[in-house]
């Protein structure tokens, strides 16, 4: 049977749907549903907190490990802005990025991350800037003393560059666990998403940054790993 469970976020909702699990395997869908839309200011980047994208449940007869495969498609927004006049820099960043990490037995005294924590899906970092001298259509006067041409840098109106980048693609990465003991446990996928930008030289500019989760899904497979041979954390 499919359900269907909402889960409120900052700006928006994400429908999940799920298939309960069967054996040791678990497979879940995310609907194409945007987590995180447009920030607004200058600064820092601005990291959200952790949503849960997926949540599914699987039964272990005895202590086994865990291989954690997550598939999602990842969109990533950058605009940047700038505006020049008289020879003046000025320069737009933007930022934006999706982290994803997957919990175990969340909420309880046996919660733990799977290796190795949080893993970058998707990032970032677009910086624009450029010099001008700008539109200055009936800005010029001659002095009809000496003849020189006189500019009025009032009237000069600066110039404009825009770069807009818009792009998605499916990522996917194997987390691990080790050591999971028998009876029923909670596989939960989390994503977070940092976005931001700054202004800088005369700050004339302006910046956008947007990220997303489309499509995606989680296989959880149980397996027994070689002790001391296959599995490694540095």
């Amino acid at each position: 049977m499919k359900k269907s469970v909402f889960i409120a976020l900052a700006v928006s909702f994400l429908l999940i749907g799920f298939i309960p699990a069967q054996s040791a395997k678990v497979t879940a869908q995310v609907s194409p549903i945007t987590i995180i839309d447009w920030v607004a200011g200058a600064g820092a980047p601005a990291t959200g907190p952790w949503q849960n994208i997926l949540v599914n449940t699987l039964h272990t007869s005895q202590q086994k490990d865990l291989f954690v495969d997550v598939s999602l498609e990842v969109g990533l927004y950058t605009k940047t802005l700038v505006k020049s006049k008289l020879g003046d820099m000025d320069s737009a960043l933007a930022q934006a990025g999706v982290e994803v990490r997957v919990l175990i037995d969340p909420g309880t005294t046996k919660e733990r991350v799977a290796y190795p924590g949080a893993v970058v899906f998707g990032r970032r970092t677009q910086t624009l800037s450029a010099v001008f001298q700008g539109l200055i259509a009936d800005c010029l006067s001659v002095d009809p003393e000496t003849g020189n041409v006189i500019v009025d840098e009032e009237c000069v109106e600066p110039e404009e560059l825009e770069l807009i980048l818009d792009t998605m693609n499916a990522n996917a990465f194997n987390f691990v666990l080790d050591d999971l003991g028998s009876g029923d446990h909670t596989v939960q996928v989390q994503a977070r998403i940092t976005v931001g930008g700054a202004l800088g030289g005369t700050a004339l500019g302006s910046f956008e940054a947007k990220a997303l989760v489309g499509k995606g899904a989680v296989s959880v497979e149980e397996v027994r790993m070689i002790k001391g041979e296959d599995f490694v954390i540095q």
